[in-house]
Formats: structure tokens, C-alpha cells, sequence
């Protein structure tokens, strides 16, 4: 049975019991502050790079009471 309470993260003594945050806390902290994915995958052969791909991605919420930060109101 679980407590509800958050597990320390800096405790030195081992962990027992379930680990995790909610999924609703979780999705609710990225939306209001904000996540950024990066990542960088190559595809080689005998240690020759043959293809690269680089990921960059923002993922965030839209607030209407947050003003644009472009002058004509975005790129869009």
C-alpha cells in the first residue's frame, strides 16, 4: 500500500516501496514549465558515419495571458 508521500531523492539508505511521480503531476509540470528533447542518432558502417539525424524539440503549453514575443503577434 502506498502513502501518497514523494520519495527523497537524496536519502543514502536504500529505497523500497513503488518509485514514481503521477502521471498528471508529471504532465502538468512539463506543460507549465516546459521540456526540451534533444537527441543525435548515426547510422555507421566499419566506423564510417553514413547517416545523421539530429532531433530538437520544444514542448510546451499556450497561454493566452502570456504576450507573444514577436511584434506582429509570430512567425505564423
Amino acid at each position: 500500500m502506498t502513502t501518497g508521500r514523494p520519495v527523497p531523492w537524496d536519502n543514502p539508505e536504500p529505497l523500497t516501496g513503488p518509485i514514481g511521480v503521477p502521471l498528471v503531476d508529471l504532465l502538468d509540470r512539463v506543460l507549465a514549465t516546459g521540456v526540451v528533447i534533444s537527441g543525435n542518432l548515426v547510422i555507421a558502417i566499419a566506423d564510417v558515419p553514413l547517416v545523421r539525424l539530429s532531433l530538437h524539440a520544444l514542448l510546451s503549453s499556450v497561454s493566452e495571458r502570456v504576450p507573444a514575443p514577436w511584434a506582429d503577434g509570430g512567425p505564423l
